[in-house]
């Protein structure tokens, strides 16, 4: 089974605007993950995918592979597919940019998942939340899933509802999905939902049209940048590191 990871980056983040080029220490925030992408062993290879030549500057000053894809993609996942048609993979690994603690063990647990169910259309991360601040953050996705592992919703919002003593504790939804390339090519065909609009979280789309996703459990946090104290978070702990 080849593996490629593809990590959808641009510049125009409603959130952190040119979060992509943000330095943490002396690289830019997409070096970061990058770098930790090459480290994941069951992939063979990575690149960058991006309408932004600012970007694809920054990525091949620092020796990255990257590919230009359209501006009018509404997902990151949309342009994994554009980024994925020409690879000889069977399984693309969408790793989203602004992760740049992203553990690559983890990363190499939903591979093993896609290698372990070959009808499966898709795999990605959870970890238990630990720290109550981030059950009311929105943005800290979270996820619940089936009794078999597979994904029931992904939400913004606290999922399962957490009374005075709740008995199901809530997981945190990381930013990495792999899917088959096939399921990606449907992925980009299908319209985008009401869910997904409403979340803003583009693997809604998935559930709303009946397909399943795993969702595979890791114990290493971490940490989207999506605003200027997340980065800054993100600099503390590289820096204690």
């Amino acid at each position: 089974m080849k593996t490629a990871i593809i990590i959808p980056t641009r510049y125009e983040s409603k959130r952190f605007p040119g979060k992509a080029l943000a330095k943490i220490g002396d690289q830019p925030l997409i070096q970061h993950v990058y770098r930790r992408a090459q480290k994941v062993r069951g992939a063979e290879d990575v690149l960058v995918a991006t309408d932004d030549e600012r970007i694809r500057k920054a990525v091949e000053e620092f020796g990255g592979r990257v590919v230009m894809t359209s501006a009018g993609h509404k997902c990151g996942t949309e342009r994994v597919a554009e980024a994925a048609e020409p690879l000889e993979a069977d399984v693309i690994v969408n790793l989203q940019g602004d992760e740049p603690l992203i553990d690559p063990g983890s990363i190499d647990l939903v591979i093993a998942a896609m290698a372990d169910n070959p009808s499966l259309p898709m795999a990605t991360l959870k970890t238990r939340i630990v720290d109550e601040n981030d059950l009311r953050n929105p943005n800290v996705v979270k996820v619940v899933a089936d009794r078999e592992g597979f994904a029931l919703y992904f939400s913004r919002s606290v999922i399962p509802h957490q009374g005075k003593d709740p008995k199901h504790p809530a997981f945190k939804h990381i930013g990495v999905y792999a899917c088959r390339k096939d399921f990606l090519r449907q992925f980009a065909r299908l319209e985008q939902t009401e869910l997904e609009r409403s979340e803003k979280l583009e693997q809604l789309r998935v559930l709303e049209n009946g397909f399943k996703i795993m969702v595979v459990e890791t114990g290493h946090d971490s940490i989207a940048v999506n605003t200027l104290n997340e980065l800054e978070l993100v600099i503390k702990l590289m820096e204690a590191e």
